[in-house]
């Protein structure tokens, strides 16, 4: 029989900029006990509203910028129809990014090992323009 391990950290990243940014290693630097675990799941969740989490390219920096882009286009700021407006013109749109994009990821586990794509990195999406610390949950279990 085997047992199933259970590991959890909360961690806090620095505020950053507007945009899209890789946080893999941070991930991995964060919980190392992953390398413990044979065959499981790694969950990470952002405690947030106004930011939010994504699986994408790795490699090449502009599609993250390509992101911010269709974001920006897609959810416009200073919308004479958004109500919620308390914490500037960014907020509402904010939230709506935030929500299309989701608060969680969810990556297996092989032999110590995320098991994400040769191309692909977890991000963390920043969608205000003045932001203040992130704080993550991140959840490793398996055998």
């Amino acid at each position: 029989m085997q047992v199933t391990k259970i590991y959890q950290k909360n961690i806090s990243i620095p505020p950053k900029p507007r945009g899209f940014h890789l946080i893999t290693q941070l991930i991995l630097n964060a919980l190392p006990e992953i390398e413990s675990i044979s065959i499981g799941v790694c969950q990470i969740f952002i405690q947030h509203t106004s930011a939010s989490l994504t699986i994408n390219e790795n490699a090449d920096s502009t599609v993250r910028v390509d992101f911010e882009t269709f974001f920006n286009k897609t959810v416009t700021e200073n919308d004479s129809d958004y109500l919620h407006n308390y914490e500037g013109p960014d907020d509402m749109p904010a939230h709506i990014k935030s929500s299309l994009l989701g608060c969680s990821v969810l990556v297996p586990i092989a032999n110590g090992r995320l098991s994400l794509g040769m191309w692909q990195g977890i991000y963390l999406c920043e969608h205000r323009n003045h932001a203040s610390s992130r704080e993550l949950t991140i959840t490793a279990w398996g055998g």
